[in-house]
Parts: C-alpha cells; structure tokens; sequence
C-alpha cells in the first residue's frame, strides 16, 4: 500500500527546502507548484481560458505574465476565485494522475508537496498523514519580503490569501520549526526520515 503525506506551510516558511531534501532523500513529490505552471504553459487549455478570463493584457509574448496576475489576484478575492475555477481543477487532475501512477508502481510513501494544501478543499482526502512547515509569522513576513522583493503590504496580501500557520500546524501530523538556523531545521526532516525507515 502506498501511504501518501501532504508538505505544505505557508508562503516563505521554508516548504520548498524540505521538499529539496525530500527528494534528496529519494522519495517521490508530486509538486503542486510545477504542476500549476505547466497547466498555464504556452499552447495549454489553461492558458487559453486565463486569456478568455482576463484578457490577452495578462499575455506577454505567448506566456503568462505571472507578476501581473499576481498584483491583481492577490489584493481581490474575487478574481483569485475566478483563475482557481480555471486552474483548480487542472491542477487537481493531474496530481491524481501523477499519484495512480505511483500507486500502480506499489511505490511506499510519496509525497505531494502543495502550497494550498488545506486551502484547495481536495488534497486532504487524497493523503494519509500531513507534515507543515511552519515559522512564526514575523518571520515568514520578513523573508517573503526579501525572496520576492515585496513591500510589506503585498507580502501580507499573500500571506492573508492563506490560512494562518498556527492553524495548518494545529492539522498537521508532524510540524518542521524553521523558525532557527538551516541545520537544525534539517535535523527534524532527518529525524522524521530515520523514524520513518524511510532514508
């Protein structure tokens, strides 16, 4: 039986490092993120409807223009909502597909590494167990701030598109501090790995 785990924290805590070590580590991830750019790429269904949707102005030589969008999805709900009936379902399919693949396999643990994991409505009931990479908010504000060169009003209009770290960590069946240093934030994934027979 192949048991699935969901890795997810909110924007800037750290999840796409843990999900590096992961797959250092060997175990397959089904990565949201890549699987959301691709459903967008140049000549896709994705891209034809976010063009329909919004207008060719958010096109930039045949590509998304994903700057643009995002200034205008993250300061008003509503238009967040109309590009996740687009992408949601595109997005969800091909995680799905990506995960019957692995479950044919027999492989034993894969990981589906998603930024809205609670947030998406459907991953919960596909995976076992969930681990959140979380930081206290401060934090997570001022590395948003300095990874994305954002002013503190979009970094908190990204992070408001989230739910709040302490409520994904109160879900979750492991917690990663990256609240500290780099190493002592891999010593817990290692710990987790040797606990898990999975390294």
């Amino acid at each position: 039986m192949t048991e699935v785990w969901g890795l997810t924290g909110g924007i800037a805590t750290g999840k796409s490092t843990v999900s590096v070590w992961l797959k250092a580590a060997g175990l397959p991830v089904i990565d949201a993120d890549v699987i959301a750019r691709e459903v967008v790429a140049p000549g896709t269904e994705g891209l034809r409807q976010i063009a329909a949707t919004f207008g060719k102005l958010y096109l930039t030589a045949g590509e998304l223009d994903r700057k643009q969008l995002g200034q205008l999805v993250f300061h008003d709900p509503a238009q967040l909502k109309r590009l996740e009936v687009i992408t949601t379902p595109l997005i969800q399919a091909e995680i799905q597909r990506q995960l019957a693949g692995y479950r044919q396999k027999k492989v034993s643990v894969v990981i589906i590494d998603a930024p809205t994991f609670f947030e998406s409505g459907y991953l919960e009931a596909l995976t076992d167990h969930v681990m959140v990479v979380a930081t206290d908010v401060a934090t997570q504000k001022r590395r948003l701030m300095a990874r994305d060169q954002l002013s503190a009003d979009d970094a908190q209009a990204r992070m408001d598109r989230q739910w709040p770290i302490e409520k994904k960590a109160a879900r979750a069946t492991v917690v990663i501090d990256n609240g500290g240093t780099i190493a002592e934030t891999r010593q817990q994934v290692v710990k987790w790995l040797d606990m898990s027979n999975l390294k």
